[in-house]
Parts: structure tokens; sequence; C-alpha cells
């Protein structure tokens, strides 16, 4: 008898037992509109842990062949519940049901999502592969640069599944371009000019400011950092003008793509507040891609169907940029959560004849970039963004259901077997 076969047979057996645990629950999960692949799911769950350390929440799929174990993890932030990979094809207007329960920790509970710390970064990976480096320590600008192009607190190198660095820092044509990162850039502090993005201007900065949390296991690993937006300008000593919450978030949807949430959640401490005006830079999710991507391998296509021809200020709800590397086609999909501020949310993509001709790529959800912004003091701004990293292509029809999975999560329901 196979292996598989034998544990399903085994699970089948046990069933009955399963059903007089004390903690169990059975849990429905409907694909609703949309059809579903490998898609992140959260069960709400307000119990609290049993306090033991032998005792974790396992969950099971019922399915025609048997019940199934199935991988999950418990997560306490920002809502108490348990999130597990709904695997495989899910279509639309299908259910799926799973059995929750508490029970002895098993050897399957090992963490496949890592952090691993190193002198200058933490490197989140799925078992051996790396997926992305953020970077905490202050990284020294070029030989000969302005020290003012120093930085801290930005995403770089970020890897596709294959391996390839498809990110850039300090290109000698923008030393203050830092991989994935979002400071704002044009803004105003009692009328006075302040720019976090060109670091040369001496303004301001976006700097690692604290580790907050790290996430493992078997689901997903997630980072947490404060990071403060650094008012240079003010009288006196420089001044924290935002104060940031950024969680950066890794799925473990298996090795055939990358699949990461940025979170960030700013606050001013400033009695003035502070404006953000609008402008074509700032702010939401900016990506300088590698060097070996130029107008002559590399392409854009948004959800409106634009391209890097025209994608340049208009509005989308997803953004896939593609381009050429040794390994072949690699690409990622850049997604905006429809609770944004300006969703569908305006973009800067540069035209094909940047940087002297050569065409470089550089990307951003710019919220700011039709109409300006105030945080008023004390009170949370969010925006929350999803990127798919992927080898070769995607279509526009896969891009689609990704952005519907992100936007419009399956529907679930719990309930307590008596």
């Amino acid at each position: 008898m196979k292996r598989k076969t034998y544990l399903l047979a085994v699970f089948s057996f046990f069933f009955p037992a399963l059903l007089l645990a004390q903690n169990l629950y059975q849990v429905t999960v409907d694909a609703g509109d949309y059809d579903r692949k490998d898609c992140p799911v959260f069960i709400p769950l307000s119990l609290p842990d049993t306090g033991s350390l032998s005792m974790r929440w396992h969950l099971y799929e019922k399915t025609h062949k048997g019940i199934i174990p199935v991988l999950c993890q418990q997560d306490h932030a920002p809502a108490s519940g348990i999130w597990f990979i709904l695997s495989g094809t899910t279509p639309g207007h299908t259910q799926r049901t799973f059995l929750l329960k508490q029970e002895t920790v098993k050897a399957t509970d090992t963490a496949m999502m890592k952090i691993r710390k190193t002198f200058s970064s933490y490197v989140l990976e799925r078992g051996s592969q790396k997926i992305l480096n953020y970077r905490f320590r202050i990284m020294a600008p070029p030989d000969g640069a302005d020290p003012l192009y120093q930085k801290s607190g930005y995403i770089h190198p970020f890897w596709s599944p294959s391996g390839e660095v498809l990110t850039r820092i300090q290109p000698r044509d923008h030393l203050h371009h830092y991989g994935i990162w979002g400071p704002w850039t044009k803004t105003h502090i009692n009328g006075r000019e302040v720019d976090f993005w060109n670091l040369g201007k001496g303004q301001g900065t976006v700097r690692f400011a604290g580790l907050l949390s790290l996430k493992e296991g078997p689901v997903f690993c997630a980072l947490k950092v404060h990071q403060e937006h650094i008012d240079f300008g003010a009288n006196g000593p420089d001044r924290t003008a935002l104060n940031e919450i950024l969680e950066i978030r890794a799925w473990n949807i298996g090795a055939r793509a990358w699949l990461v949430d940025y979170t960030t959640i700013q606050n001013c401490p400033l009695s003035s507040g502070i404006l953000l005006d609008a402008y074509r830079y700032g702010g939401g999710l900016g990506f300088r891609a590698t060097e070996n991507w130029t107008r002559k391998n590399s392409s854009v296509l948004t959800s409106g169907g634009k391209t890097r021809l025209d994608a340049d200020g208009s509005k989308a709800r997803w953004c896939r940029i593609t381009g050429t590397m040794p390994s072949g086609e690699n690409g990622i999909l850049f997604m905006d959560h429809p609770e944004n501020r300006a969703f569908p949310e305006p973009m800067r993509v540069w035209p094909v004849d940047a940087n002297h001709g050569r065409g470089d790529l550089f990307f951003e959800f710019c919220p700011i970039r039709h109409k300006s912004w105030t945080f008023k003091k004390g009170k949370d701004y969010t925006l929350t963004y999803r990127m798919f990293i992927f080898n070769g292509e995607i279509s526009r029809e896969e891009a689609e259901r990704l952005w519907n999975e992100f936007a419009h999560p399956p529907v679930v329901k719990m309930e307590k077997i008596k």
C-alpha cells in the first residue's frame, strides 16, 4: 500500500475519535464568485491557546477519499485565528470542508517559512530558498557619494524563485533608489517643505528604528518593524515626523512562486500633522528593477490594459512587470488593495526612453499622484499591497485571479461540533 493511501486509511479509521474531541470545529470555506489556487485563508478564532507547549491547533480536510491533514498556523495580530493555504484549485461557487482541533504537537509542525538574521538584514526564506532581504543596518553610499545617501529600512535583494535578483539599490543615475521602499517625496510641515525621498536634498530620510516581531511557521513568516521618517530641517535636533509600522509577510504557496504581503501603518506625532502634496512620486510602494531590465527586454501590463507606453499616471488594480534574466523570464505582479486610500491607485511608470534612452524600469503605486493627503496627529493611515513573484509568464487572466484572491478572500464559516 502506498504511503498516501495508507495515511488516508488511518485518518478515516480514526475519524470517530476526532469527533469525540472537546475543542473540535467544522470549518466551511466558500470560494465565492472566483476560482482559487493555493490561496491563503484565515479562520477567525477567539479562543486562547491552551497554555501547554505540547498542544496546538491542527486542521484536517474532509474529502471523498477521507480525512487529510492540512498545515496551519496560529496568529494573534491583527486578529486572532488560524491561517492555512487552500491548496490546489478550488473553482468558484464551490465549498470545501475542514475540521479544526486542538491536539498534541506533531513532527509536521516544523517551520518551513523562516527568518534568518544576518549582521545587516533579516532574510525571509522558504526552506533553503531565499525570498527577500530586509536591510535594518545603515547602508553606506558608494565611494565618493554624499553621506546623505546612506539609508536603512528597505527590501533588497528581492529574489525570484529561480534565485535571480530583481531589485537594485544606489544606481548611479538615482543614488536614492533602494530596491522596494516607500518614502514620501513632496510634503509640508507647518508650511515648510520636507522631502524624505530625494536624500541628496538633506531634508529627511526613512530609517529602521526597531524590531517589533518575528513569526515563523509552516504557512507563513512575517517580519514587523518600526521605521521612522526623520525631518532634518526642524528647529533644534532632528525629529520624527512619522512613525511607521511595516509588516512583510511571505506565504508558503510552494516553490513555484513567492507570495508576499506588504502592509504599512503610519502615524504622525506632530501637533501640526503633515501634508503629503500631490506629486508623481511618493509613498505607496516603489520598485527599482534590476539593471538587466531595459526597454529591450522588459514589459509592463496593467489591469486597465496599459503598457509601458501609456501606464504612467493611469490607475490600476494590478500591474504586471516582466523581464529577461540569465535564467529566463521573471516577473512581479504588484497588487493594490481596495481599502487603500486612492484605490485603484495611480502609478508612476518610467517611460521607455528613461535614463538617456536606456529604458531602465521603475514602478510605483503612488496614492498622492493626483490628490494631496493630510495625516492628522495620532491617527493611523494604512496601505496594503501584495506581490506575486514568478518565473516565466502569467496571463492577464491569472493576474486577475490573483488580485481577486487578495481583494475578495474566500468566506469562512465555523461551527462547534458537540
